[in-house]
């Protein structure tokens, strides 16, 4: 038997040959009671460090995003901004995340997901401390292009990273978090706007540099995380995969069931994922993901001046209230992911978004509390079932493509988001704010039929199960 068959014995996987009956009375001397997947091990310190990992970039992106709206309106007294910088200021880090998921997607599936991990928080940090010393709209849309492209890479390599280190009896609770700790980030951040965007001349420079602080604490903790041991099984590195298990997981946890050894030598990159066996997934992971984050970026960017549209910036608590929403759906939306099954979920929750808006749509400005009735509806149930926006591209894509298939989903949607975002402000000036809540609503109409026609079902199924056709 050569190094390669032992080695992959060793993890529990099948040999390329088979063995002479002595040397496999040798080679079993080892028990192999009490061995366990990789898919199926149960939850330990170093899956709570991994997700503390993610969960604190998410927390990052979250405020860095949501101190853009609220420094804007501050920023503005310093430098007028008319509705295309407005517009584009805002959409700036989305239109980065586009870039960051599609280059560091591609670049983790070819380079490793510990790499990508590391740098795109280097750039996070840099670019959000930056912030504090730019002197013109068009160097802050720069470097909020910059803050997105990290982001990006942070988003496709840390689902894939923590899909792949997480069993399947958690996967869908960590994975479905990173939108809980996301919006935790938002609304801080969104608080903070509120409570300090216009104490000074320069607040906006703070707030927007303030973000740095969190990515520079996620920066360094991550030092030291090791490779994926699917990642590094798929290329051949089975001696290293070893290791990574075996430090981090003990001897008697195995990569058995836990990697596809047909799919570990397909050739990998985009094109892979839009083969006959994959472009269902992705044409949907893509859809849905771009139907379900259009009208949240559109919305949640600028919700001062929606509040303001409808006349709800008067005092009443609507803003905070809205806030504490978002932070109470995504809590109900990690318990709905435990409980319901992904399909029913995400298609219910269209369902009721979209009526939400239409609700919002027809109802005149004088129905006050019908307003704030309807928008806490759609608040609450976005926040909700945002968390599946971490829990279904991961699951839907081999180890090989995972980082671009998810990278791919991601890019699509924060393009559309971005384009959503920079038509927002114009859409209300041109159209009022009841038509364009019509046109947001008849995307989450789409998103709902698609997901009808295409989502799978893959709450209990290993991680190879549900990346297959």
């Amino acid at each position: 038997m050569n190094n390669q068959n032992l080695e992959a014995g060793a993890l529990g996987l099948a040999p390329t040959a088979p063995r002479a009956p002595g040397a496999a009375a040798h080679a079993d001397v080892t028990p192999t009671q009490g061995r366990i997947s990789l898919d199926d091990v149960p939850l330990n310190r170093f899956h709570v460090k991994i997700a503390g990992l993610t969960f604190g970039a998410h927390f990052t992106e979250g405020y860095a995003l949501g101190t853009i709206g609220y420094a804007l309106a501050s920023l503005n007294r310093q430098m007028p901004l008319d509705a295309f910088w407005m517009g584009m200021i805002g959409s700036s880090a989305l239109m980065g995340i586009f870039l960051g998921s599609l280059v560091f997607g591609w670049l983790s599936d070819r380079m490793g997901r510990q790499k990508i991990f590391l740098l795109s928080f280097l750039i996070i940090t840099a670019a959000a401390f930056a912030q504090f010393h730019v002197t013109s709209p068009l160097e802050l849309c720069v470097l909020r292009v910059l803050i997105g492209f990290g982001m990006g890479g942070d988003f496709a390599v840390g689902h894939a990273i923590l899909a792949e280190f997480s069993p399947r009896k958690h996967r869908g609770t960590l994975l479905g978090s990173f939108s809980v700790i996301w919006t935790v980030g938002y609304v801080v951040a969104n608080v903070l706007g509120l409570e300090y965007a216009h104490a000074a001349p320069d607040a906006w420079r703070w707030l927007l540099a303030s973000a740095g602080v969190p990515a520079l604490i996620v920066l360094l903790m991550r030092i030291g995380t090791p490779e994926s041991p699917r990642w590094l099984y798929g290329k051949g590195r089975i001696a290293e995969a070893k290791a990574v298990v075996l430090k981090h997981f003990g001897p008697n946890v195995t990569l058995d069931g836990g990697v596809d050894e047909h799919a570990s030598h397909l050739q990998g990159g985009f094109a892979r994922l839009f083969r006959k066996d994959l472009i269902r997934r992705t044409i949907f992971n893509c859809a849905f993901f771009v139907c379900l984050v259009i009208p949240y970026f559109a919305i949640y960017t600028f919700l001062p001046t929606i509040l303001k549209a409808i006349h709800l910036n008067d005092g009443s608590g609507a803003d905070f209230l809205l806030n504490g929403f978002l932070v109470l759906g995504a809590l109900i939306g990690i318990w709905l992911t435990i409980k319901l099954p992904r399909r029913v979920f995400l298609i219910g929750s269209f369902a009721v978004t979209c009526l939400s808006l239409v609700a919002l749509s027809v109802l005149p400005e004088s129905a006050t509390v019908a307003m704030i009735v309807a928008f806490g509806i759609f608040t609450l149930t976005m926040s909700a079932f945002s968390n599946l926006v971490g829990v279904f591209p991961p699951e839907c894509f081999p180890t090989e493509v995972r980082a671009c298939g998810v990278g791919l989903a991601i890019a699509c949607s924060r393009l559309g988001s971005a384009v959503g975002t920079f038509l927002l402000p114009l859409g209300i000036a041109q159209l009022g704010f009841h038509a364009t809540m019509m046109v947001l609503a008849a995307v989450l109409l789409i998103g709902m039929v698609v997901s009808i026609a295409w989502a799978p079902e893959t709450k209990h199924l290993t991680l190879n199960e549900a990346s297959g056709a």
